[in-house]
């Protein structure tokens, strides 16, 4: 079913909202690496037991729904989480051809209506972070499928859009990065204050809040989720680079002191809780975009990535003081972030209505 059909009026307007990553979930969605889109030569081999071990995690908590590319996929998936004890019935499929696994970024964005107990899916263009990884046109088609297979509306903004370049309070704000979403590479055709409208009219939320740009390694010109995350209504997890002479010091001091400026919709000012950069993650002479914010909160608790590196403990201890009440579940992700991405970016969580 699209929107469309029944209504002209945007998901704001009929009372829909995308909720915080805290609000309880009913699955999270991935989908499933199968190429060397990302992960080339032997590398997918390597990381595909840290990506399982992400599934058993989350599974712990709520269903998990794979995007599989073809059912001899599916029948490899369902293999190797056997293999590791994954409560199969906690595992759902929607078989289709995949391009890539950044399912945060291409995926379906989940939207609730509190009142009337209805949900929809956001179905944004995608464009592979301004052309740069052809062919997408798959991925592009995600979310309508993940719509058909959960038979819930489906509605279509016709601008270029991805989850990992916003965050959410549940309380009106979105957090976002210009660098990324005034890149001539997504929406040329929009201004600042075209794009937030469009914001607010289709993730139904009140203020586009705006910090500068991302980290080193990032190709996809500064994703908020490897920055800043909201962790409650008015708090956020910020990332501080420790070290002056890296090159990620400058722009997240530059992020910190516009989270400091920045008002919610209540006027209250953001509870800023800073935690540090890994020293730096280079695999192969290439420094990934390594960063503890790229952390998923699950039904089971927040999945938090870890890279054998001399912060992991400080970051870890950070996060359980931040989440007093959820569990940290580290996990390792020193294959998967040479993907360029960690948990964040690998999922989409679907909301319980």
């Amino acid at each position: 079913m699209v929107l469309s059909d029944k209504t002209s009026s945007t998901p704001r307007e009929l009372g829909f909202t995308f909720p915080a990553e805290w609000h309880p979930h009913r699955a999270t969605w991935l989908t499933f690496p199968h190429n060397d889109a990302s992960w080339q030569g032997t590398r997918l081999a390597k990381m595909r037991p840290q990506y399982l071990a992400f599934i058993k995690a989350i599974s712990q908590g709520e269903n998990v729904g794979i995007i599989a590319n073809d059912e001899q996929l599916k029948g490899f998936i369902t293999s190797e989480l056997g293999k590791i004890g994954v409560d199969l019935s906690r595992i759902e499929f929607i078989v289709k051809p995949t391009n890539d696994a950044w399912c945060r970024d291409h995926g379906p964005s989940f939207l609730i209506n509190p009142k009337t107990k209805e949900k929809l899916i956001v179905d944004w263009g995608h464009n592979a972070w301004g052309g740069k990884y052809p062919p997408y046109d798959d991925d592009n088609r995600t979310p309508a499928a993940v719509a058909a297979y959960l038979d819930i509306p489906l509605v279509n903004p016709g601008i270029i859009m991805e989850g990992g370049a916003v965050e959410f309070n549940g309380a009106g704000s979105l957090l976002t990065s210009k660098s990324c979403l005034l890149n001539p590479n997504r929406n040329p055709h929009l201004n600042q204050g075209q794009i937030e409208e469009i914001l607010c009219d289709y993730y139904g939320i009140e203020q586009v809040l705006w910090v500068e740009g991302g980290i080193v390694g990032d190709d996809t010109d500064g994703h908020i989720d490897d920055t800043t995350r909201f962790i409650n209504e008015d708090t956020v997890i910020a990332c501080v680079e420790n070290n002056t002479d890296d090159e990620n010091y400058g722009i997240l001091q530059t992020n910190l002191d516009m989270l400091r400026k920045m008002r919610l919709v209540n006027g209250k000012q953001l509870n800023i809780i800073e935690i540090p950069m890994p020293q730096a993650v280079i695999i192969d002479d290439f420094r990934t975009p390594g960063s503890y914010a790229n952390f998923l909160i699950c039904n089971a608790g927040v999945i938090v990535p870890v890279f054998n590196n001399p912060n992991d403990q400080v970051a870890v201890d950070i996060l359980e003081k931040a989440f007093p009440e959820r569990k940290i579940i580290p996990l390792e992700a020193t294959e998967i972030i040479w993907g360029q991405g960690s948990f964040h970016c690998l999922s989409q969580q679907e909301p319980v209505v």
